[in-house]
């Protein structure tokens, strides 16, 4: 039988429209409607570098212009609608996720049971008990609460001091939650003093919890190999997601599908059995310039994002700066269903400094464009803080 076939075009739209960014985006940016987001997009991902405003932010901001991160921190210290965990990087998760994430949870502790020895500094795991009856006894707690005897590492971001090791192991197999953060610093609680109980107390087994991840990850990619089904929340193991895959196509639950890349290739995907009829109708994309976080969740899959948008993108904090191709943090731009270039822009002295737009290739900057990209960057000045926009002198590139 021959493969329904879906088209590039369809394929991009149908995968934007899934992530929020298809259509024009209206709604507060808190609350209920915050919590709607996070629940369409699955997680965002955290992540502490602020050159214009923090990863998880900007991803919300690019689909509710009304956000201001206080209403995150208030979603999750507040109204404990969401938690913080790891999916393929540390992320805030809505909090009906809560249960499936146990089987996470169980798998990281076994995964730090072999690894951390032979790459954390010794006594951590010695720390255990200590650091459950800090915070048993004194209340939440951040690593600098902790371990004020213990030598203290310079080895970079991962030399941690044995307490906040513990603390992070604790985490990760799920005896804390962080409650809250503090400027960026994470804070600890007990995980039953976080938690909702009805979440908390929820226990699924682990086919019911692979088959949620499963069908969860379709529903926000549109479509998927297994091996991406399965690196959408990290929760299921790759053979498992091929296991689920074969019986949902055998029970009529997924169907293949050809998808065309940008290049005119073929690539076997799954879909739910409605999709090959939706995705053409959907509507045109919204003209918006959007400037998107480099980890947002369109882009975080970069083989993905290149086979369907042509958009080869490389994050360049580690790359010394003489052999940096853009530079230090860049921001992706689209337009419409088109990735047309990159962004290099920082807060400085008040301000939102441009220093570099690079269209990509067959991108022409006139006159229109350009004033949609001039848009954009007003519309985010708020979110940055920021009072005026400076261009350097030779700030379009490639022109």
């Amino acid at each position: 039988m021959t493969r329904p076939l879906l088209k590039n075009r369809d394929a991009r739209r149908l995968f934007l429209d899934r992530h929020l960014l298809l259509r024009p985006g209206r709604g507060p940016g808190k609350g209920a409607d915050l919590s709607g987001v996070l629940e369409d997009l699955g997680f965002v991902q955290v992540d502490s570098v602020n050159t214009l405003a923090r990863s998880h932010d900007l991803i919300l901001w690019s689909r509710r212009g009304q956000y201001r991160p206080p209403a995150l921190d208030s979603l999750i210290a507040n109204h404990r609608a969401a938690f913080e965990h790891w999916t393929h990087d540390a992320a805030v998760i809505p909090m009906r996720f809560y249960p499936m994430w146990r089987l996470k949870f169980a798998r990281d502790e076994a995964h730090m049971q072999r690894r951390w020895p032979k790459w954390r500094r010794e006594g951590w795991d010695a720390e255990f008990d200590t650091v459950l009856r800090h915070i048993a006894d004194h209340g939440p707690a951040s690593s600098s609460d902790l371990g004020g005897d213990e030598p203290k590492g310079s080895g970079g971001w991962w030399d941690w001091h044995p307490s906040k090791t513990a603390l992070e192991y604790l985490w990760r197999s799920g005896r804390l939650a962080i409650r809250h953060r503090a400027g960026f610093r994470k804070v600890y609680d007990l995980a039953e003093r976080v938690i909702p109980a009805e979440h908390l107390n929820t226990r699924l087994d682990d086919a019911e919890i692979v088959d949620w991840a499963m069908m969860a990850a379709l529903e926000r990619l549109g479509f998927a190999t297994s091996g991406e089904l399965a690196a959408f929340f990290e929760i299921a193991s790759r053979d498992e997601a091929k296991l689920w895959c074969a019986e949902a196509l055998a029970a009529g639950r997924i169907i293949e599908i050809d998808v065309e890349t940008v290049d005119g290739q073929l690539r076997r995907s799954y879909c739910r059995p409605e999709v090959p009829d939706l995705a053409p109708s959907l509507p045109e994309p919204s003209s918006r310039v959007r400037l998107l976080s480099p980890f947002d969740p369109a882009l975080r899959d970069r083989a993905r994002a290149e086979r369907l948008f042509g958009f080869r993108y490389r994050i360049e904090i580690f790359v010394p700066a003489p052999k940096r191709q853009y530079g230090y943090y860049v921001f992706p731009v689209m337009q419409g269903d088109r990735l047309i270039g990159r962004l290099d822009a920082k807060r400085e002295d008040g301000a939102l400094a441009i220093r570099a737009f690079w269209p990509e290739p067959g991108v022409r900057m006139g006159q229109v464009r350009l004033a949609a990209l001039e848009t954009e960057l007003q519309r985010i000045a708020p979110l940055a803080g920021v009072d005026e926009i400076r261009n350097a002198p030779d700030w379009l590139r490639g022109t």
